[in-house]
Parts: structure tokens; sequence; C-alpha cells
């Protein structure tokens, strides 16, 4: 009984030894506890740890990384809006408020820019993009430098890899935005200042591929999936649409926009959120009634999706995200109190569970970052 309670022993210290070389660490926003879980990633098992967690001082829910992973960030969506910033040990994934700044709006997503320069914020009840500027201690600075009006439920902004370009989900108009982002932070229409996707398609995340030719989006409402290709400007020409994954597996009705007090006991697709592999092979996407995770295939030449399955995950999975190396998948569950561990097969891109750890309520944004050791 001793040597087997030895060889545990020794087990366990092996699994959490390598990814503290690695320093892997993931990041949880737990909306209903104001807190942020912080975790650690085996880099060899996928096996994740918990460290603890961080007060954020109000509902926490999305979160975004500088540039140099340095420094993390969140927006309180509880009143007083804030915006805050956290130093990031990389030993240890310890974070240190380093600074809180008045928000202008209730944000549902934010993103940095790979230069260092912003954080964007969309808001949904305001119907707006704002930038902030960053200051050099990677403080954000107040009030925002621009704004722009978005029209009904902006829901997501991103900027491409050159920093000139920001696009906006905007789910109340069936459009993506496409906007110049000025060096400083002036959000202005580029060309028509929008493309269509689907109708009643109700676009939410994008994400865009690493050698930046393409624009993916996702459709809360409708789950379909709008493929553009950028022009050498920025502007996006639309070239394919992937229907849903599991609408007629699960038997979900076309979604509804969900406001607050929404009710409706009928399944209806519930798209959350959307990423790609490091290297732009795979792409997944979550949707939140049936809790599933669906993978494609993404095409080398013309970034076309093939569907490759889909998965069943943490219960209600609003947000997860793959590690910079690629070989993990994690996702939260907003009814779920553990977040999960996935294995992406390297080859087909077929997802295995690999582990979990306990997480707080309602688990929303998943955030990784990795140090070389």
């Amino acid at each position: 009984m001793r040597n087997r309670l030895r060889t545990a022993t020794l087990l366990a210290a092996l699994t959490f030894s390598a990814p503290l070389l690695a320093n892997t660490f993931v990041y949880v926003s737990e909306a209903e506890d104001g807190t942020i879980a912080r975790y650690v990633l085996n880099a060899q098992t996928g096996a994740l740890q918990l460290l603890g967690h961080t007060a954020a001082g109000g509902k926490i829910m999305p979160l975004a990384l500088s540039a140099d992973g340095a420094h993390l960030y969140g927006a309180i969506r509880s009143k007083p809006y804030q915006l805050v910033s956290w130093n990031i040990d990389r030993h240890s994934g310890d974070l240190t408020q380093n600074g809180s700044a008045a928000a202008a709006a209730s944000y549902p997503f934010i993103s940095t820019d790979r230069q260092g320069r912003f954080l964007l914020g969309a808001s949904y009840d305001g119907d707006v993009v704002q930038v902030y500027r960053l200051a050099a201690n990677g403080q954000v600075v107040a009030p925002p430098v621009s704004s722009y009006r978005t029209g009904h439920a902006a829901h997501s902004v991103i900027v491409d890899a050159s920093g000139r370009t920001a696009y906006v989900g905007n789910l109340g108009t069936d459009r993506v935005l496409q906007l110049q982002l000025t060096a400083t932070g002036t959000l202005r229409a580029l060309g028509s200042g929008a493309v269509s996707t689907a109708a009643e398609n109700g676009p939410r995340h994008s994400v865009l591929s690493p050698d930046n030719r393409f624009l993916y989006n996702l459709g809360e409402m409708g789950g379909i999936i709008t493929q553009f290709r950028r022009e050498a400007d920025g502007r996006l020409i639309k070239v394919a649409e992937t229907p849903p994954a599991v609408a007629g597996q699960y038997d979900l009705a076309h979604g509804r926009e969900r406001p607050p007090g929404y009710s409706d006991p009928t399944p209806r697709i519930w798209a959350a959120d959307i990423a790609l592999t490091p290297d732009g092979r795979f792409l997944y996407v979550t949707e939140r009634t049936s809790s599933t995770v669906s993978g494609y295939r993404v095409d080398p030449e013309d970034g076309r999706l093939t569907l490759t399955g889909s998965w069943p995950v943490e219960k209600q999975p609003r947000g997860f995200a793959v590690s910079p190396d690629g070989r993990w998948l994690i996702v939260s569950g907003e009814k779920s109190r553990v977040i999960g561990s996935y294995a992406i097969d390297p080859q087909h891109g077929t997802l295995t569970r690999v582990g979990e750890a306990p997480a707080g309520r309602d688990a929303n944004w998943v955030t990784l970052v990795r140090y070389a050791p």
C-alpha cells in the first residue's frame, strides 16, 4: 500500500513539474465570482492544475493579452464599468494588478493590437466600438481616444496583423464592419464600411488566419461560419458560408437575439466562440445549447472549411482557447464547475478529452500565454 502511495505521489509530481519549466498558463474569468482562475498547463500531457483565484473587483468577463504577453486585461461588466490590467509573473503565473481605468461602456469583447498601442472594446449594449491607448507600463489610459458607432449590438472587435484594420462582428445588423485604424487610434469606414453575412445569422466573433489572408466570422443565431478574403487594403470579400454542424443532430431551431430577461424553452442555435490553431490548419467553434465544439480542416490554398467532427464538452461553452503550441484546446462552461482540456490530433484535428480542473461560477473567457523556459 505504501509503495502504491509513493508511486502515485511521484507520478503527480512529474505531471506538474514539466509545465513549470514550459510556463504555459491559463486564465479563466469567473463572472459570478468576480475572480480570474489561474492554471498551469502541462505541455506534455495536457493536464491542468488550479493555481488559485485573483479578485477582479466586479463581474469580470472578456480577457485579452498585451502584445508582449506581459499583461492581462479584463473588462468589468458590473457598474462601475472598468478596464483592469494585471502584470503576469512569467515564472508563477500570478497576477498583480497594475491599473484600473474607467470604461466608457460595458464590453462583452476586448482585444489588443500586435503593435502594443491600443486596447479596443466592443459594446453590445452601447452599439459602439472604442479605442484606448496603452501606456508603456501596460496600463489602460482613459478616456478612449476614439469611438465609432456600429449599429445595433456590436459583439467583437479584432485588429489585423498590420495594425491598420479593425473588424467588428455586428450581431444586430448581420454585418461585419471593416474599419481603418490610424496610428492615433481613430476608426473610420474602410470602403463601404461593412460586408453582410446571411440574414439573421447574428455575426458574433471573428478570427483572422495566421497569414492574414482570410477572416472567419461565426453567427450566434444562424451558426453559419462566413469566410471572407482580405484584399490588400483590408477590405473583405465573402467567399464561402459553412452551415452549423450540430443543428440537425440536436434538432436546434434557428436562434434568436437574447436580451436581458430572455426566456424561451425551444432548443435554439446559440453559437459562441471561434478560434484557429496557430498554424492555421484547424478551426473550432462552440455551440452552447448542445454544449459542443465542432472542428474543421482548413484548406491551405483557398481557406475553405471541411468538417472533421463535433464533440461534447463542458456545459454551455461560451469561451475556449487553443494553446500557443497548437496541441491543446481548453474549454470553459458557463454552467460547468470544471474546465476541460482536449488533445488536438496533429493530423486530423480531432479532439480527445485528457483532463479537467475546478472552475468557479459562470466561467466564460479563456486566455492562454506561454513563456520560453
